[in-house]
């Protein structure tokens, strides 16, 4: 579809031809091969090349975690390939799975935290107390974008949006664990990094419609909101307060 622009004029007159929706298959089906390959990086060492089952993971959730959240950015790049082809109906009935799937894996997020937290994992130099806040905010992001994008399965425009976001916010992980100095295991760099896809996809709708779609710029500005007042709010004593309280009832 090519959306034209009426000449100020001559309103019945297209001056300016936008691409409109035209490419938004093979531009999304790109944003998710990206995505996966963000992924494999990140965990390829410790996870995919490690044996996957037999990668030397510290307990059985993580090992669990690790399966839900790999298939989630296999549905993806299955979902966008389905649309892509025109074989809507099953990306629809693979929809209501990838829902079931999305809430095992805040379940599963919330569970692999709290694991990390009393075995007092995380990255050299900070905290496990303080870092338990980004896994449950990361947690919370995908939640409530996934429930959106749920809500607007019927407005495949937004719903492809909320879905794009809500999977940025588990990107962070993975990019923590490229193996490149200053972002290996930062989770400050990781997230100004997994910013690029928002920045990405307002340059699309930019260039596809020359607007930022209404989806895009409220599911990015939650997730770049809650990710950046979780730092301060960690390094509160009611969050170490609460973050104790959680590691001695997990134990």
């Amino acid at each position: 579809m090519v959306t034209a622009i009426a000449h100020p004029s001559n309103p019945a007159k297209p001056s300016v031809s936008l691409p409109g929706r035209r490419y938004d298959h093979l531009f999304f089906s790109a944003m998710a091969l990206l995505m996966l390959i963000t992924v494999f990086v990140g965990f390829a060492r410790t996870y995919y090349l490690a044996g996957v089952f037999h990668a030397p993971l510290p307990s059985l959730i993580i090992h669990v975690h690790g399966a839900a959240f790999s298939c989630w950015i296999l549905l993806l790049v299955s979902q966008t390939s389905l649309v892509s082809a025109g074989r809507v109906d099953i990306h629809r009935r693979l929809g209501i799975a990838g829902f079931l799937l999305a809430c095992l894996m805040v379940v599963l997020g919330v569970l692999a935290a709290s694991d990390a937290l009393v075995r007092e994992a995380g990255p050299a130099g900070r905290d496990a107390k303080f870092f338990y806040i980004i896994p449950l905010t990361d947690m919370l992001i995908f939640a409530t974008l996934i429930l959106f994008a749920f809500r607007a399965r019927s407005n495949p425009s937004a719903h492809k949006r909320l879905i794009l976001v809500a999977t940025v916010a588990l990107l962070i992980a993975a990019i923590a664990r490229w193996p490149i100095d200053f972002v290996y295991r930062k989770a400050p760099a990781a997230a100004l990094l997994s910013y690029s896809f928002l920045i990405i996809l307002v340059a699309y709708d930019l260039w596809a419609s020359r607007k930022v779609h209404r989806a895009t710029l409220w599911a990015g500005a939650f997730l770049i909101f809650v990710q950046q007042i979780r730092l301060p709010i960690g390094q509160t004593a009611a969050w170490h307060a609460f973050s104790t309280w959680v590691q001695s009832l997990a134990r």
